[in-house]
C-alpha cells in the first residue's frame, strides 16, 4: 500500500468508456436474488442493456435464471468484467481471483475502495472504484 493512493486515479472516464465498449460478460460478486438489493437492480439493468450477467455468490443457487457460482474460479469460460458488491475489506482476495481468472477489468461499486486495486491495475486490468456501474452506464450512454 502506498501513501499516495487516490481513489480519483480509479475513476477515469476513459477506463469506464473502454469497459462499457469491450466488456460484455460481467461476473457479479455478491449478486443477490433479493430484488431490493443494489446488486440485483444494477445487474437487472445491465441485462436489459444486453450484457451477459454471471452471478457469483456461494449463498445463491441461481439469479435471473442463471446458475450462481461460489467464486470466480468456478465460473466457466472467460470473464470480461468483475463487478464487486462486497465490503471494501473483502476486496483483496477478489482482486487476486480476478487476476487469476484473466478478467479484463474490475469494478468496485459505490463505497467500495481498497488499495489492493492497484495490484489489479499493475496486472493489466482496467479498474474503477467507488462508482455505480448502472449510473455510469446511463451517464455515458
Amino acid at each position: 500500500m502506498t501513501s499516495d493512493f487516490s481513489v480519483a486515479d480509479f475513476q477515469r472516464e476513459a477506463d469506464m468508456a473502454w469497459i462499457f465498449e469491450r466488456c460484455r460478460r460481467i461476473a457479479v460478486v455478491g449478486l443477490s436474488s433479493k430484488p431490493d438489493r443494489a446488486s440485483y437492480g444494477v445487474s437487472r439493468f445491465m441485462l436489459e442493456w444486453g450484457y451477459d450477467i454471471v452471478p457469483v455468490n456461494p449463498m445463491e443457487t441461481e439469479v435471473f435464471g442463471r446458475t450462481s457460482h461460489p467464486d470466480l474460479a468456478s465460473v466457466p469460460g472467460e470473464i470480461d468484467l468483475v463487478n464487486v458488491f462486497r465490503r471494501s475489506e473483502d476486496a483483496p482476495p477478489i482482486v487476486e481471483a480476478a487476476i487469476a481468472k484473466g478478467a479484463k477489468a474490475l469494478w468496485l461499486q459505490l463505497g467500495v475502495v481498497h488499495p489492493s486495486i492497484q495490484r489489479a491495475r499493475d496486472a493489466g486490468l482496467r479498474v474503477i472504484a467507488d462508482r455505480c456501474l448502472m449510473i455510469e452506464r446511463q451517464r455515458l450512454a
